[in-house]
């Protein structure tokens, strides 16, 4: 996909990921719609964006509330002129055994990780089928591949945004629309600040700039999924090919796994 000079709407665009992302794409010169809750944030990277020679626009919003996706795709569309481009990357996390989680915390992650994009690529597809070259990519998670204990709630949104653009692709493949999902592993954003898990814990981290440099690269080149983490990678191949030898080990882990992520959330 070139893209050169395109319009894309970026969701969780004010830190992490999302900022990485903006920024990686600021080369070559777009226009971007950046979505987020908090408008200072976003100024801040929208600034930096047309520092690099791209156009920014900022959008602050909820998308968990009541009719939001609908009103961020066609205030994007308004601004940019069309939609070429729809990236999904905001989220949030919440862990912890599920009986110790509160219900909101369950509805929350769900409405973040899952309706919202869901709900943002429904209202958007008119104009990724108008661009003629339109393309839907999907944040999704390394644990939306392999199931890890304390993240029950965020693993089954971020597999179900991976199904769902799994689907998609399929659903819309010879219409002009790609899909692209990626997997990022452990990735030092504000996100992960919360959290104690390392290295020898399955987590190790990149980059929020790797991410982005390398889900840019898929995009480009047409990728159907990305996947980060060279040990989750490696995990989620052994947990295909003998998934009750990953149970085993992940025990011997666990008590310890659930003392470094008991404060994990960004709720």
């Amino acid at each position: 996909m070139d893209l050169n000079d395109r319009s894309i709407l970026l969701t969780g665009a004010g830190s992490g990921i999302g900022r990485a992302l903006a920024l990686e794409l600021a080369r070559y010169s777009p226009r971007l719609a950046l979505v987020g809750r908090r408008p200072g944030p976003l100024e801040e990277v929208a600034a930096l964006v047309r520092e690099k020679g791209g156009e920014a626009v900022v959008i602050p919003a909820d998308l968990t509330a009541e009719g939001a996706p609908a009103q961020v795709v066609a205030a994007a569309r308004e601004q940019l002129g069309g939609i070429d481009v729809l990236i999904n990357n905001a989220g949030n996390v919440r862990a912890g055994r599920l009986e110790a989680i509160e219900e909101s915390e369950v509805l929350a992650q769900i409405g973040l990780n899952l309706t919202a994009p869901i709900l943002l690529t429904r209202a958007a597809l008119p104009a990724l089928r108008a661009s003629g070259e339109g393309a839907v990519v999907n944040v999704s998670s390394g644990l939306g591949l392999l199931g890890m204990a304390f993240y029950a709630t965020y693993g089954a949104a971020k597999a179900g945004i991976a199904h769902f653009g799994e689907a998609l692709r399929r659903e819309l493949h010879g219409e002009g629309v790609h899909v692209l999902n990626v997997f990022p592993g452990a990735t030092d954003t504000p996100m992960m600040d919360s959290s104690d898990a390392q290295a020898q814990h399955g987590f190790d981290r990149e980059s929020p700039e790797e991410v982005a440099r390398a889900t840019v690269e898929g995009l480009v080149a047409g990728e159907l999924t990305v996947v980060r983490g060279e040990s989750m990678v490696r995990m989620i191949a052994w947990n295909r090919e003998d998934p009750a030898a990953v149970d085993r080990t992940l025990a011997a882990g666990k008590d310890e796994l659930e003392k470094v992520v008991a404060d994990h959330s960004s709720l």
